[in-house]
C-alpha cells in the first residue's frame, strides 16, 4: 500500500520564532551602530547554516569580532539560542502526533550548528517523526532550502518518492522548490489551514492507493 508522506519545516511552522530584538540590544550594549553584528558575523552565520564551522569556531569568532569576554559571550549565545528555538506550536505538533499512523513524517530545516541538540532536548522532534534520521538539518547535509538536493535528502531519509509527499514551509521560495521537484507543497500561514491541507493530502493518497488496489 502507498504510504503518504508529510515533511515539515521547524522555524515558523513547528516553532514560533518571532524576532526578539536581541541583536539590536547587544549593539546598543556594545556601543555599535545598527547592523554591525550582521556585518561582522554574516559569514559566520552562513557557514554555521551549512556546517562548515562547528560550535566552538562560532563562539571563537563571535568573541573575537565583537570583543566579548567569557561572561558576555555566554550571555550573547544564550540570547541567540533563545530566539532561535522560540516556543512550540503545540496545536500543530499535537495534530501531527495524531496522524503518525497514517503517514511517514519527516522534518527539513534550514538550521545552525547546535540546533539538533537544543531542539531535541526541548521539543523531541526526533520522537515526533519516529527517528532522528528523519530530521534533516541544513548544517548537517551542507545544503539549504530551496536547493533541490536538500529536498532529495529528506525524501531519501524517509524512503519515499516526491509524488506522495506534502511539504509544509512558511517561506514561499521553499514551497515553490518542493513543487518543482514533484512534491505537493503548502505555504504555512496558520494552523487551521495547515491541518486542513495535511488531512486532505492523507485522504487523497489513501484514496489513490485504494483505486490502484486490484479487486
Amino acid at each position: 500500500m502507498t504510504t503518504a508522506c508529510v515533511i515539515l519545516d521547524i522555524g515558523g511552522v513547528l516553532e514560533w520564532t518571532p524576532q526578539t530584538g536581541w541583536v539590536r540590544r547587544w549593539e546598543d550594549r556594545l556601543g555599535l551602530p545598527p547592523g554591525t553584528v550582521g556585518e561582522r558575523l554574516g559569514d559566520v552565520w552562513r557557514a554555521g547554516s551549512v556546517g562548515t564551522v562547528d560550535e566552538d569556531e562560532v563562539r571563537e569568532q563571535v568573541a573575537t569580532r565583537l570583543r566579548l569576554d567569557p561572561p558576555r559571550l555566554e550571555a550573547f549565545m544564550a540570547d541567540l539560542w533563545e530566539e532561535y528555538v522560540g516556543t512550540p506550536n503545540d496545536e500543530l505538533i499535537a495534530y501531527v502526533r495524531g496522524v503518525r499512523d497514517r503517514c511517514a513524517l519527516g522534518i527539513l530545516s534550514n538550521s545552525f550548528v547546535g540546533a539538533r541538540e537544543r531542539e531535541t532536548a526541548r521539543y523531541g522532534f526526533d520522537e515526533l517523526v519516529g527517528h532522528a534520521d528523519r530530521v534533516v538539518y541544513s548544517h548537517e547535509i551542507g545544503l539549504r532550502k530551496p536547493d533541490p538536493r536538500a529536498f532529495e535528502a529528506a525524501l531519501a531519509a524517509l524512503g519515499v518518492g516526491p509524488e506522495v509527499c506534502l511539504f509544509v514551509d512558511d517561506a514561499a521560495p521553499n514551497v515553490a522548490a518542493a513543487e518543482a521537484l514533484g512534491m505537493r507543497a503548502h505555504l504555512f500561514e496558520d494552523n487551521a489551514g495547515t491541518v486542513a491541507r495535511i488531512a486532505a493530502h492523507l485522504d487523497e493518497v489513501a484514496s489513490a492507493a485504494g483505486r490502484s488496489t486490484p479487486a
